[in-house]
């Protein structure tokens, strides 16, 4: 294959060990399509799965996981920390090697129509992929999340799906499609079970607040374990690396009296965002080779 593109749907599913086999037996059994890597939380109650191939492949694969996604979740029950506004919440297209942004934002678009089409999703676009000015930022479309976008659609037309709609699936909710870069999900966990620090350190390190350029941050509680962590998105790892984000989520932690346990990568990370230390300075939990992109490329490659 000539055209890779990375696809990451992010599932309001992290508790159900037979629901996440079915998913990624979905994305296995798809031609074409190699899974890279999966994660799931029990406290965020989300997973999110990692795979590659071919456009018309990476759509064909996200068909097969919305099926079991309709069938097995519903949005109504879900109660996780992690923000989200339907069963299949997200699902990033991004360009890896001999595909264009513009042929991502097309292929998104085929996705959108289908998962219309064929399970009644109404379907958002976002990033380069965005139909609307404001459906640009992931969080804008995300807004209220579920509950409130659900209370919002009868009256509010400027929150009314791109596909779709106007209402909600009932159990699924909706799906916002999108087109970006490469983005590093990075958490940083937190010796402290107060969710006010966490939610601190948060404001103070992400860029919307007048923190680190290119960082999104939440505070969350992670109940099972009796920590917080700030949970980021790094959406352009060259302006923020992973090194720099993790610096200023201790300095802050430092300056409330709390350290900093670990941190952690959910999905995959490209090999020049770490330095040669960065896996121990890091503190990067549970990490191995396994978890840089070009690695598991090169593997899948070798076939």
């Amino acid at each position: 294959m000539d055209k890779w593109v990375e696809c990451i749907p992010n599932i309001s599913e992290g508790r159900d060990n037979a629901v996440l086999a079915a998913i990624r037996a979905a994305i296995e059994t798809t031609p074409e399509v190699y899974l890279l890597d999966d994660s799931a939380d029990a406290d965020h109650h989300r997973s999110v799965f990692t795979f590659a191939g071919p456009p018309a492949a990476i759509t064909a694969a996200v068909l097969r996981l919305a099926k079991v996604v309709v069938e097995s979740i519903d949005i109504r029950r879900h109660q996780g920390i992690h923000p989200r506004m339907g069963a299949l919440d997200v699902v990033p297209l991004v360009p890896l090697e001999g595909v264009t942004i513009d042929e991502c934002v097309d292929e998104a678009g085929r996705l959108g129509e289908r998962l219309w089409d064929e399970y009644r999703i109404p379907v958002y676009f976002y990033g380069a992929a965005a139909r609307r000015d404001d459906c640009r930022r992931l969080e804008n479309v995300r807004r209220g999340q579920f509950e409130g976008l659900r209370a919002a659609l009868p009256d509010d037309e400027t929150r009314r799906p791109d596909i779709g709609g106007p209402l909600l699936h009932e159990m699924a909710g909706a799906t916002a499609v999108g087109v970006r870069p490469f983005l590093i999900a990075f958490n940083v966990n937190l010796a402290t079970p107060d969710l006010k620090v966490a939610q601190g350190v948060a404001r103070r390190v992400r860029e919307s607040s007048g923190g680190l350029p290119a960082v999104k941050a939440l505070g969350l509680a992670l109940a099972a374990r009796g920590i917080t962590q700030v949970s980021m998105n790094l959406v352009d790892f060259e302006r923020t690396p992973p090194r720099v984000a993790f610096e200023a989520v201790r300095r802050e932690a430092a300056s409330l009296g709390v350290d900093v346990m670990e941190s952690e990568i959910i999905g995959l990370v490209p090999r020049k965002a770490l330095g040669p230390t960065d896996a121990r300075d890091l503190m990067i939990r549970s990490f191995d080779a396994a978890m840089i992109l070009e690695n598991r490329l090169d593997a899948v490659k070798k076939g």
